[in-house]
């Protein structure tokens, strides 16, 4: 392995790394649906981890695309900006449609009381709502279906579209002088870097978020997923990031 495919490794792990960290929509969605939908630890790294997969392999595809047809990189970074816009306007439009079905649905949060006689002709209160143990099969049933099964899907699909911008520039460099092992081992340095910062920040913050309580707020837990969704794609729009 030659010092300058060493230099190049080096930089892609590095770009890689800085490039995760400074893009909260490389996270903050996971940890957020997740806390929301109540998934497991091991289930939400394992999407994040399948979200990262598609993250880089939409770029690579694309980057090989252009390296054997030929275009320049200034073509492909203008198709990477209009994919990035695209994830970003994803991001927006799903997170404000979730948030919106978290509000209608903390509406059924409200404890409300019933009386109820027994045989022996003692009367009690019982209060509950209708979101927790007490839920509606029929309304249970259509969550999962609707927002369970999709929610996951929905997210892959974003992260499928949304570009890493850093990721061609450096395929393009030892594709430049042939080098197709230098440029398979570029795009594996940088497709894992940026899968296993995706997954340690996810599985820290969840970590996190389980030793802190959030009472009072739970029946807004799935607003606050669809708002956080919404924010890093206006802060993937207005701010590059």
């Amino acid at each position: 392995m030659t010092s300058e495919l060493m230099m190049l490794l080096w930089a892609a792990a590095s770009i890689a790394f800085i490039h995760t960290i400074l893009g909260p929509d490389h996270y903050l969605p996971f940890v957020a649906i997740g806390k929301a939908r109540g998934w497991s630890l091991p289930r939400t790294a394992v999407t994040t981890a399948l979200c990262g997969v598609g993250h880089s392999v939409g770029s690579i595809i694309l980057g090989v695309i252009g390296v054997y047809a030929g275009h320049a990189l200034s073509d492909l970074q203008i198709i990477e900006g209009f994919r990035g816009d695209v994830a970003a306007w994803g991001l927006v439009i799903f997170g404000l449609i979730y948030m919106v079905w978290g509000l209608q649905r903390s509406r059924h949060h409200k404890t409300h009381s019933h009386m109820h006689s027994h045989a022996d002709g003692v009367f009690h209160s019982h209060n509950h709502n209708h979101a927790a143990a007490h839920a509606h099969v029929h309304e249970a049933g259509a969550e999962k279906k609707i927002f369970g099964i999709f929610t996951p899907w929905a997210l892959f699909i974003i992260f499928v579209l949304g570009p890493c911008e850093p990721l061609i520039p450096l395929m393009m460099v030892p594709a430049a002088q042939g080098a197709w092992f230098g440029m398979a081992m570029t795009v594996g340095i940088f497709m894992l870097v940026t899968i296993a910062t995706m997954t340690t920040i996810v599985v820290a913050a969840s970590l996190g978020l389980k030793t802190v309580s959030f009472t009072g707020f739970e029946k807004y837990s799935h607003a606050l997923a669809g708002g956080t969704l919404s924010l890093c794609g206006l802060g993937i729009i207005t701010l590059g990031l």
